[in-house]
Parts: C-alpha cells; sequence; structure tokens
C-alpha cells in the first residue's frame, strides 16, 4: 500500500481519451485553457497558468516578485526541495526558518525577527514562501501583516493544500502568487503537473510567457529573453478536469482517514496527528508525532513494522538546513524543525484508502499498538 497513490478511474479515462481524439495532443489545447479556468474559479483567483510541475510554477512565482542574484527569499526549513531549489534557480539565495512545531508550518514569530535582521544588514527580501504543509494552511492571520509591515510579498507554496481554507479563504489566494502541484502523489494529480494562480492580469501574463520559452507574439520564432518550456499539456490538463470534479469527494475520504487514525491514537500516550484541529485542512498526509519517552516506542519502529506489512510510510521532511546541497544558506531554527524530523511518521493518506485496503493498513498499525502495549 502507497502513502497517497493516484486516485483515478472512469472519469478520468473518457476526459483524456475525448482529448486525444479531438487532435489536441501537443502541446496545449482547449482542455488546458478550461482547466485554468475552472481552477481559477475553483480556489476563487482570477487568473491561472497550467505548468508542468509545482517545481516550475514557483519559480515563476519568484521571478514574477522580483527573485534574482543579490536578493534572499525566505523559506520554511521544513518543507519539500522543490521550495529551496526554485530559489536558487533565479539567483537568489534562500534563507531557512524554523516551524511551529504544532502545525509543521512556518514560525511567525521567528520570521518577524529574521526579516528585521535582513534589513539591518541591508540584504533585499524579494519573498517569503509560505507552505501550507500537509495541506494546513499557514498562519495567514499573522504572517501577512508581518510581511506587510516588511514591505516584502508573500509566494504561498500550497502545493499539498488544494482544496484546503482558512477562515473560509481558499489556500492558494493568500500570496501575491499561489502555486500547485499535481504530482501523482497530490491530493489532485495530472501525472505530473502544477498551476499558477495569481489575481494580476500583467504578471500572470508575464509567467505565461516566459512559460512558452518567452516566445513574442509575432508569425516567426522571436525570443527577446531566455524562456522555460514549461507548460502542461492538453491531454494532462484533461485529466485535471475529471480529477477537479472529483476533488470534494476525494477530500472527504481522506478526512475520515485522518479522523480514523485520529481515533486510534486518541488514547496512545506520547502521539499526535501533527496539525490536528485546523478543520479547512484538506487532510493531503496525516502525519504522526511520536514521543518515545511516554509513548514506549519510535516513530520509525512503527514504520519498519509497516514496511514489513509492505506498507508504505515516509519521515517527516528533513528540513533543508539539513539538506547537503543547502547547508551553506543562513538559518534561523529553534530545534522545532529537527525535532519533526526525528519524532514523526506520514502514514497511508491516500483517498482510494477503503474497505479491505484500510482495514488491512489499519489492522496492521493496531497490531503494533497491540504488541507495545
Amino acid at each position: 500500500m502507497h502513502l497517497s497513490p493516484p486516485d483515478v478511474g472512469a472519469a478520468e479515462e473518457a476526459l483524456v481519451v475525448a482529448a486525444m481524439r479531438s487532435g489536441w495532443v501537443a502541446p496545449t489545447g482547449p482542455d488546458l485553457d478550461a482547466f485554468e479556468r475552472e481552477l481559477a474559479a475553483r480556489v476563487g483567483c482570477g487568473h491561472a497558468v497550467g505548468v508542468s510541475s509545482g517545481t516550475a510554477a514557483l519559480h515563476l512565482a519568484l521571478l514574477g516578485v522580483g527573485a534574482g542574484p543579490g536578493s534572499v527569499v525566505v523559506v520554511p526549513t521544513l518543507t519539500f526541495v522543490a521550495t529551496a531549489n526554485a530559489v536558487t534557480y533565479t539567483g537568489a539565495e534562500p534563507v531557512f526558518v524554523d516551524c511551529d512545531p504544532a502545525t509543521g508550518n512556518l514560525d511567525v514569530d521567528l520570521l518577524s525577527d529574521l526579516l528585521d535582521d535582513l534589513t539591518r544588514r541591508g540584504r533585499r527580501v524579494a519573498a517569503v514562501v509560505a507552505v501550507d504543509l500537509n495541506g494546513t494552511c499557514a498562519d495567514y492571520d499573522r504572517l501577512l501583516p508581518a510581511c506587510a509591515a516588511a514591505g516584502v510579498p508573500v509566494v504561498e507554496d500550497s502545493a499539498q493544500a488544494l482544496g484546503s481554507t482558512s477562515g473560509g479563504r481558499a489556500a492558494g489566494t493568500f500570496g501575491q502568487f499561489g502555486v500547485f502541484s499535481f504530482n501523482g502523489n497530490k491530493i489532485l494529480t495530472t501525472s505530473s503537473g502544477g498551476m499558477l494562480v495569481c489575481d494580476d492580469p500583467a504578471l500572470i501574463a508575464r509567467a505565461r510567457q516566459l512559460s512558452t520559452q518567452a516566445r513574442e507574439p509575432v508569425a516567426h520564432y522571436e525570443h527577446r529573453e531566455v524562456g522555460f518550456n514549461y507548460r502542461l499539456s492538453n491531454i494532462l490538463a484533461a485529466l485535471g478536469r475529471a480529477q477537479l470534479r472529483r476533488l470534494d469527494a476525494m477530500i472527504e475520504r481522506r478526512r475520515a482517514v485522518r479522523e480514523r487514525y485520529a481515533k486510534l491514537f486518541a488514547s496512545v500516550p506520547g502521539t499526535r496527528i501533527l496539525g490536528d484541529g485546523h478543520p479547512g485542512s484538506n487532510c493531503w498526509l496525516t502525519s504522526l508525532v511520536v514521543e518515545p519517552a511516554a509513548a514506549g516506542w519510535r516513530a520509525d519502529e512503527l514504520g519498519g513494522h509497516l514496511a514489513a506489512h509492505d506498507i508504505e510510510s515516509r519521515p517527516m521532511f528533513k528540513p533543508m538546513h539539513q539538506q547537503p546541497a543547502h547547508l551553506h544558506h543562513h538559518a534561523a531554527v529553534t530545534g522545532a524543525a529537527d525535532r519533526l524530523f526525528a519524532t514523526s511518521i506520514s502514514l497511508p493518506s491516500g483517498s482510494t484508502l477503503v474497505g479491505t485496503t484500510a482495514d488491512r493498513v489499519f489492522g496492521a498499525v493496531e497490531e503494533f499498538l497491540t504488541r507495545r502495549r
């Protein structure tokens, strides 16, 4: 059993076949145009650009806010490496900041002090990237005013958070740009792909041009600057359109999985669900935090037990300030992300986890807990 497998079926097959038969095989076409409109409408944003990956969307967003050589971009240290790598693509330098141990999201208290320190040292902060970890939105009620006071734009890395909300507002709409990923393990997949959303038509037009090799609107191939081959294909967009129509149902099944884990571990000392208590989360992944002294066992021991039953789990992201590729970058850390990396495990969370498949996974977890009592 995989951690978060794709959930596709007859509806996706029908739209993909229709796209193929339409003749719009490569590269763009009416399904891509429709997918962009439909996703923008779903999150309540003015414009969207479908691209080849969430990483590509992050790269375009950072270029859009002016990240480049001589600037820095503040990035949570507890994230997938793409968040930091996209900063380096622009020539800017990532600066890492630790997390709130309750949610794993960016620690806003540390952020304010870090922005002040960077300003005092004469560093130009091009952006703060906020990551909505596991589908739980960052604390935007505090984060946005802190960034506004420092005059720094926000890019929302909502790669894991399509369908999530905070205060009635959709994930992906809190920053100047929002970014979604449609990788095979995400809550909505186009096999690979991503989407950039923004309310500013000029910024989105600029991103769209860069995503198509910066081709000028003339009959011949004219390029005044270097662009990128980042557009999402029409066929994959057709897959995404079918997935978008099923999104609410897939979120509800993931939420049911989260609730089942919460009940299972409610009476187990030294354990908690990371980010639990945030009703707007899409519950993309359920991560369990284990304090060994209280629980009497470690997260990796549960992971080993599940692996013996051919059930995939995964440690929490290794913090960026520990990654060999990024060790040389500045980091403002408290040890919170290090502790979550050492004590957390992400459990099977997909929307296909139903029926006998779910019973097998939860049965294996219950077997482990029974042995450890």
